[in-house]
């Protein structure tokens, strides 16, 4: 059997990303955690970024069954995932926007929250690195929202588990993840 996109990330996942630690990690949701998961391994890394944009557009958007205008989350760990995959679009001939949605509104210039060509996108896959406890995704998802932009599905690399596909789920919001924590040990 080939090597799929995601077989590569497994192993990347495993070799750079996964730690555990007999003292706790502080994770971004305030929770602690012996797992930690620095997903930038991935996507601050050119080669790396490169198979991920592919086997979310290759492997994990089609079978999704979603038509998206734009592709974007909340700053930083969605930047490099929206800028990939709109560029892993463009290369197979089709137009999707990648948005930035700030943690808050600019304090200056025009003052918005959402960064991009989103005046006139009906509907955006929202995505993440990680989803813990759904926190930032659900912040992306309420600016989107507020903006008159559809969200009703979303990505990430990886799923800890801990409720963020339900919380993400109860705001109407249907996750697919690559990966579960539940893998990795």
């Amino acid at each position: 059997m080939s090597q799929t996109y995601r077989d590569q990330l497994f192993a990347w996942m495993k070799s750079h990303v996964y730690r555990y630690s007999e003292s706790p990690f502080r994770l971004a949701s305030g929770l602690e955690s012996h797992h930690y998961f620095n997903c930038k391994e991935i996507t601050l890394h050119p080669e790396r970024l490169a198979v991920l944009a592919e086997c979310f557009v290759e492997e994990i958007i089609p079978k999704m069954g979603i038509e998206f205008q734009a592709v974007g989350g909340l700053t930083l760990g969605a930047d490099p995932l929206a800028y990939s995959i709109a560029l892993a679009y463009q290369k197979k001939g089709k137009l999707i926007y990648p948005l930035v949605v700030r943690k808050e509104t600019k304090g200056h210039g025009t003052g918005q929250q959402i960064e991009g060509f989103w005046k006139e996108i009906k509907s955006c896959l929202v995505v993440d690195d990680v989803i813990t406890t759904g926190g930032s995704t659900l912040k992306a998802v309420q600016v989107l929202r507020e903006a008159g932009i559809s969200v009703t599905k979303g990505i990430c690399i990886l799923n800890r588990e801990e409720g963020g596909a339900e919380n993400l789920e109860k705001a109407g919001v249907q996750m697919e993840s690559i990966f579960r924590k539940s893998e990795f040990f």
